[in-house]
Order: C-alpha cells, then sequence, then structure tokens
C-alpha cells in the first residue's frame, strides 16, 4: 500500500507532537498511514492533521515549519466566513476538489479522500470515504472560535 501520513524527523527528540530542544532542521518524511475509526472525526485530526495543523487547529503542528507556506489557523474558519463554518468547501478540501486558496501554496496538504479510498484496500467503499471527511469536516467545525 502506498498511502501516507505525514510526520517530521529532526536531529533532537520527537515525543508525539511536541518537540523537545530547538529545532534546526526539520524533515518531512512519509511513512504509513495509521489506521483510525471512520467514526471518529478527532481521532482522524489527531492522527492525520494535527502534525501540521496542531493539536488546537491554529497552524502552528511540528511539521508546520517545514511547509513552504504555514498552513491555516482552522480555529477562524466561521469568523472568515460571517460567523458561518464553511462546511462544504472545507469538506472540498478534504476531498481535494476544492481550488486551494493562494495561502494555501503548493498544495502540501495531502488528498485525503484518495488516501481514504486507498486504505480501504482499493474496494470501492466511497460511503466510507464520504463518512471519514464528514466526520473530519465536523470536527474541525467543532474547532470554531467562539
Amino acid at each position: 500500500m502506498t498511502f501516507h501520513r505525514l510526520v517530521i524527523t529532526e536531529c533532537l527528540l520527537l515525543l508525539g507532537f511536541g518537540l523537545v530542544g530547538a529545532a534546526q532542521d526539520v524533515e518531512i518524511k512519509k511513512i504509513p498511514m495509521k489506521s483510525v475509526s471512520a467514526s471518529s472525526g478527532k481521532g482522524m485530526y489527531v492522527n492525520y492533521c494535527a502534525v501540521c495543523h496542531g493539536m488546537d487547529g491554529k497552524g502552528v503542528g511540528p511539521a508546520a515549519k517545514a511547509l513552504k507556506t504555514p498552513p491555516p489557523d482552522l480555529t477562524v474558519l466561521a469568523k472568515k466566513n460571517g460567523g458561518t463554518f464553511p462546511e462544504s468547501h472545507v469538506y472540498s478540501v478534504i476531498v481535494g476538489d476544492a481550488n486551494m486558496p493562494a495561502s494555501h501554496g503548493e498544495k502540501d496538504m495531502p488528498v485525503w479522500a484518495a488516501l481514504f479510498r486507498e486504505s480501504c484496500g482499493g474496494v470501492p467503499a466511497e460511503s466510507e470515504v464520504h463518512q471519514r471527511v464528514g466526520n473530519l469536516t465536523k470536527y474541525v467545525g467543532s474547532l470554531q472560535q467562539k
């Protein structure tokens, strides 16, 4: 299988998502994607998104400094959209269908729908892909500033 998730390595110690010491050279490596329940938006976020977007969604995960363009602050999406969480746009970005804004750089973010399809063993599992993307989208919605 060729599906991946992003992790970072550096010369110093990496503990989960917490770094010990100052990072000098940060490198992003691709490793096999960990299987997480499709019903857990939070579990998928923690395992697939937090390395770049941060546990709190503010765009300061440990891999963020290795990206060409910093990941967006996911906690202000509703605020930037007149107080309404842009659910369909976030869904499209996760799927990989949305036109990425210039601020997202050269599409450092993986196309998760394709990776979710691969993780199903290539079996046409669109309902599971939809469930995964939908639950991940809802979790991102829960991160919005009040």
